[in-house]
């Protein structure tokens, strides 16, 4: 199982999951969406497996800033146009299970319950 998590580094939220990871012995690579971006594809997959109510995040700076016309009507085009400009109006972290299953946002009992413990040596 290969786990990916994408956020933005220096985040407070993503720092407490990939601290949670570490001291979990979890292995994971990680997508800086600043540094990488983040593809349609890969968004559309996810706005489609949790809808893209639950990527956008309407509490940050980034969507509290927009001009009031782009914040209303949204659908799923318009939301997912805003976060391929903007990747820090998507929710992090992001934790890609490498299974199909994707986490959305860090609690720790969520991730304790979705990532089996790193196999005994």
């Amino acid at each position: 199982m290969t786990i990916t998590i994408y956020g933005i580094k220096n985040c407070d939220t993503m720092k407490k999951a990939r601290l949670w990871l570490d001291q979990h012995g979890v292995a994971y690579a990680f997508h800086d969406y600043k540094a990488q971006g983040i593809d349609r594809a890969r968004l559309q997959s996810w706005c489609g497996q949790l809808g893209w109510e639950t990527l956008l995040n309407r509490a940050g700076t980034t969507f509290r800033n927009l001009p009031d016309g782009e914040k209303q009507g949204l659908d799923e085009g318009r939301a997912v146009a805003l976060m391929l400009a903007q990747p820090s109006m998507i929710k992090r972290p992001v934790l890609d299970l490498g299974t199909g299953r994707v986490l959305v946002g860090f609690k720790p009992e969520l991730y304790g319950a979705a990532i089996p413990p790193p196999a005994s040596v």
